[in-house]
């Protein structure tokens, strides 16, 4: 039986649902139901299932910044104290910035990155966990139209922010570019979790033409570099 990890996905108004639909898309592939019968069209079954659970700040349908709204499974206000999710993935958004977004969503950030094994978000998202304190004196990357003013905003906490890369690994904590640059994470994470083998096959799936972890052209783009 592999072993099934918590996947917590932070929603909230005006969240860009491209921000997690890319990862979820390919670590879909770990659910699991999806795993049941996997045998047949995978080289490999994995020993390790990720089951997704999407949290918003009420229970009512949310609206992103694009798109048909979405209903949450659970609300923030619903974890228990001592209830510990595995991963954690924050995305990004207009929904991001101080004074727009939900102050429960930084708090669940604080209480559970700690006792996470993974971190993961997706462009602005590292905004979101800049303000939870997460990011302090780590590498990481966010959407490089926004670059220079998150580095600005959060200079103060030793953050070393990298401008140039399609994602950014340090530790446990995973910070992708900008929207579809969570794609390019997503398929790393999979292979971390499940192996070149499986995660090559959920690639020719889903068509995924991969994109390397400096294969950057918007650091340029936005004269970062």
């Amino acid at each position: 039986m592999p072993t099934q990890l918590a996947l917590a996905v932070c929603i909230f108004p005006r969240v860009c649902p491209t921000d997690f639909q890319g990862p979820i898309e390919l670590l879909s592939f770990l659910d699991p139901q999806a795993i049941v019968g996997l045998s047949d069209i995978f080289p490999t079954v994995p020993d390790v299932s990720v089951k997704a659970i999407f949290l918003g700040v009420t229970s009512e349908p949310v609206q992103g910044s694009s798109g048909p709204k979405f209903v949450p499974d659970r609300t923030y206000s619903d974890i228990k104290d001592g209830e510990q999710f595995d991963i954690i993935l924050v995305p990004g958004g207009l929904g991001t910035r101080p004074g727009v977004l939900p102050e429960v969503v930084v708090d669940f950030v604080k209480k559970q990155a700690p006792g996470a094994k993974y971190v993961l978000s997706v462009c602005s998202g590292s905004e979101v966990l800049a303000r939870a304190d997460i990011l302090n004196g780590l590498r990481a990357t966010t959407n490089k139209s926004l670059f220079k003013v998150i580095t600005e905003d959060y200079k103060e906490k030793g953050i070393k922010w990298v401008p140039k890369a399609r994602w950014v690994v340090d530790g446990k904590i995973w910070t992708a570019s900008g929207v579809t640059a969570g794609a390019d994470m997503g398929y790393a994470f999979l292979r971390h979790l499940a192996g070149d083998q499986f995660a090559n096959a959920a690639r020719g799936i889903v068509e995924y033409s991969i994109r390397g972890q400096d294969d950057d052209e918007f650091a340029e783009f936005y004269g970062l570099v």
